[in-house]
C-alpha cells in the first residue's frame, strides 16, 4: 500500500559542492554539481533519475532547466519547491510521498545558491533592490528593513516575556563553533568565547554578529530512493521516518505568538508521531540556526526544555559537544558551518546517521530530528532520520 511505502524511502546519495566564498560559478552549476556528486556518492549514473525537485536560494538563476545541464529526460517527477528554509525538508518529504505513490523511484533534492559577489559585503546579499512600498513601507519606516530586525524583534518578545538573555543566546553560538571546529568542511573553525560574542557588533539589537548566520556559495543534494533499491546501492541508507509542516503564517499579525511559539510546535510532534517515536527517543537535533534564537525557539517548541527555558538549557552548556543528549548542531550549523539554508541540516543529518562524522560523530545516532524554518518563522518543516529501519 502507499501509506506503508512511503515510509519504505532512504536517502542514498549525497553531494555536497565547495561550499563557501567559491566564486565564479552560478546557483545552476553548484547544483547540477552536488547532483552528480549526490549520484557518484549513491553509486548510481545519473541517467538512472526519474526524479528532481529543486529548492533555489536567492540567485535567480536555479529553475527545473536544470535538465539541460544533467541531461537528464524523461522525467516521471520534477518540480521548483520556494518555501524558503523548509524547502529541502519539504521536497525530501514529497520525494517519500512520490516514491510511496510509485510516482517515481529515484528523486534528486537540490539546493544551490550563489548570492555572494568577490568584493561585495556578504550581507548585500539579503538588502533588498528596491525601496518597500504599501504596509511593507510602513513596517521599514518603523525600523524592521531587513530580516536582521525582524528576528530581533522576535527575540526581543522573547526576553521580554521570559527573561531570556543575549549571553544566553551567545552560549548558542559558542556550542556551534566548538562542534564547527571539529568539522572539516566548516567556514569558521576558530574557537569563540562569550566575551567575543558580547563584543561583536550590534546588528539589531539584540542581535550581535556572532547571532547570525554566514551568507556562502554552493550546492548540495540527496537522492531519496526506496530502501530495497538503497540494498544494492553503495552508501548505508539513511531511513527517512517521519515528516511533517506548519505554516503559522500569521506572525505579524496583532495576538499572534510570533517570538513565543513557532510552527515547530506543531511541525516536530507530528513528525515524531509518524515516526512512532517520543522527544525523549531523539539523539541528535540538526536545528535550522539563521540565527541563535531560531535554535532557541526551536528546542523550546519541539519539547527539549519546557517554554521559556531555551535560555537557561543553552547557558548551561547543554549544546556544547559532549554536554548532553540530544547532541545540537553538529557541524557547526549555519551559524559557523556553511549556509546552504535547509540543506545544512540535512547534510549533517546524513553524515551522522552514516557514522561519517569523524571527529565530531555522535556515539548516539539512532534518532535524528531535523528542522527547517521559512521566512520570519512563517513556516516549519521537520524530518525524522535514522540508520535503522522502522521496527
Amino acid at each position: 500500500m502507499a501509506g506503508e511505502a512511503k515510509r519504505d524511502a532512504v536517502i542514498a546519495g549525497l553531494g555536497i559542492t565547495d561550499v563557501g566564498k567559491v566564486y565564479g560559478r552560478t546557483a545552476r552549476d553548484f547544483a547540477a554539481d552536488a547532483v552528480r556528486r549526490a549520484c557518484e556518492d549513491a553509486g548510481l549514473p545519473t541517467c538512472e533519475l526519474d526524479g528532481l525537485l529543486v529548492t533555489p536560494g536567492l540567485s535567480g538563476d536555479l529553475d527545473a532547466s536544470l535538465t539541460e545541464d544533467l541531461g537528464v529526460r524523461d522525467l516521471r517527477l520534477l518540480n521548483v519547491l520556494r518555501g524558503d528554509g523548509t524547502s529541502v525538508c519539504a521536497a525530501i518529504a514529497y520525494a517519500c510521498l512520490a516514491i510511496g505513490a510509485g510516482l517515481a523511484s529515484t528523486i534528486a533534492c537540490v539546493f544551490a545558491d550563489a548570492p555572494l559577489r568577490r568584493g561585495h559585503r556578504a550581507g548585500a546579499a539579503y538588502t533588498p533592490s528596491e525601496s518597500p512600498t504599501g504596509f511593507d513601507a510602513l513596517a521599514a519606516d518603523a525600523g524592521l528593513a531587513s530580516v536582521q530586525a525582524r528576528y530581533a524583534l522576535a527575540a526581543r518578545r522573547h526576553m521580554e516575556a521570559f527573561g531570556t538573555t543575549s549571553a544566553q543566546l551567545g552560549a548558542i553560538a559558542v556550542a556551534q563553533r566548538a562542534w564547527a571546529s571539529r568539522n572539516p568542511l566548516a567556514e569558521m573553525r576558530d574557537p569563540i568565547t562569550l566575551v567575543d560574542h558580547q563584543s561583536s557588533r550590534a546588528m539589531a539589537d539584540p542581535l550581535r554578529l556572532l547571532d547570525c548566520c554566514l551568507v556562502s556559495n554552493g550546492g548540495i543534494a540527496v537522492v531519496v530512493t526506496s530502501a530495497s533499491r538503497a540494498a544494492d546501492l553503495a552508501q548505508p541508507p539513511v531511513h527517512v521516518l517521519g515528516f511533517a509542516q506548519s505554516h503559522p503564517i500569521d506572525t505579524d499579525t496583532r495576538g499572534s505568538r510570533f517570538g513565543i511559539v513557532s510552527g515547530a510546535a506543531q511541525s516536530g510532534p507530528r513528525a515524531l508521531r509518524m515516526a512512532g517515536a517520543g522527544i525523549d527517543d531523539v539523539d541528535i537535533a540538526e536545528i535550522y540556526d539563521c540565527f541563535t534564537f531560531a535554535v532557541l525557539l526551536t528546542l523550546e517548541d519541539y519539547g527539549f526544555c519546557p517554554k521559556g527555558q531555551g535560555g537557561l538549557y543553552a547557558g548551561e552548556g547543554r549544546l556544547m559537544p559532549g554536554g548532553g543528549r540530544p547532541a545540537v548542531n553538529t557541524g557547526g550549523g549555519q551559524l559557523s558551518g556553511y549556509y546552504m539554508w535547509g540543506m545544512t541540516p540535512v547534510s549533517e543529518a546524513v553524515i551522522q546517521a552514516r557514522g561519517a562524522g569523524g571527529d565530531r560523530q555522535v556515539d548516539q545516532n539512532d534518532l535524528i530530528i531535523v528542522s527547517g524554518n521559512g521566512g520570519v518563522f512563517h513556516h516549519h518543516s521537520t524530518l525524522v532520520l535514522s540508520p535503522q529501519a522502522r521496527s
